[in-house]
């Protein structure tokens, strides 16, 4: 990358940046140095997932000195969509997903949930990769995308409980489906839920939510609001656009 930077110094670099990975991995994570020393050296401007991911990179040291903006992500619209019909159920059946086994990704909770959950109400299903054992909890195994979207289509609600995760692609796909969520209250998940569905802070605050989700479903549902990948892209587009015209002037 300096490589090309040094060979074409006219060209403007704009630098998309996740994290802070030490927050979701652990304070020895040398990457988000890595990602700052870049972002000087090279970058023109940047791009950050959300709100969260800005304010925290900024307090984790980052020094931000170009333009700036937050643009979030979008699914692919063939796969993840509401064009489907809802099946009924008695139960509300939730579904939480995660690809990577990070214990941070929500687990506590969901093992929480495993030994806690009236089942005789609520269904709970997991797809992807877990460290732990569940007993009640219905493990779909790690699927690919057609099944991720497949299997969000055959639920009610979802459930993540993943730590200072910036902007979660589930989280997304899951209301792009048309599942109102129940997310811990951490990250970018605040700016993503909105009115759309309910956060919570710790595990007895997760049953209290439940229970108002149950009864409210179909509010959350008709509130859900998400970018589809075209609005994602202009912005995108807007975004090079005032920074070309900026470095012209």
């Amino acid at each position: 990358l300096l490589e090309c930077k040094e060979k074409y110094p006219d060209k403007l670099f704009v630098h998309r940046v996740d994290g802070p990975m030490r927050l979701y991995n652990s304070m020895s994570d040398e990457r988000d140095h890595l990602v700052y020393n870049l972002n000087q050296r090279c970058a023109n401007a940047t791009v950050f997932q959300s709100q969260w991911s800005h304010a925290a990179n900024s307090r984790m040291g980052m020094k931000i000195t170009g333009p700036f903006c937050v643009i979030g992500n979008a699914p692919d619209p063939s796969i993840f969509n509401r064009d489907y019909e809802k099946n009924n159920s008695d139960k509300l059946r939730l579904i939480a997903s995660s690809w990577s086994d990070n214990i941070r990704k929500g687990f506590r909770y969901y093992k929480y949930l495993d030994d806690n959950l009236d089942f005789s109400k609520y269904q709970l299903s997991f797809a992807g990769r877990s460290p732990l054992k569940f007993k009640n909890i219905v493990m779909l195994g790690a699927l690919n995308t057609q099944q991720v979207a497949e299997n969000l289509k055959n639920h009610d609600a979802y459930l993540t409980a993943s730590e200072n995760d910036p902007c979660s692609n589930s989280l997304i796909e899951a209301m792009t489906c048309g599942l109102p969520p129940i997310a811990l209250e951490s990250g970018g998940h605040p700016e993503l839920v909105g009115d759309s569905g309910l956060l919570f802070k710790n595990a007895e605050d997760l049953l209290d939510k439940l229970e108002i989700m149950r009864y409210n479903i179909s509010e959350y549902r008709s509130n859900i609001e998400v970018k589809s990948i075209l609005e994602i892209s202009n912005d995108y587009i807007s975004f090079f656009e005032r920074i070309y015209t900026r470095s012209k002037i």
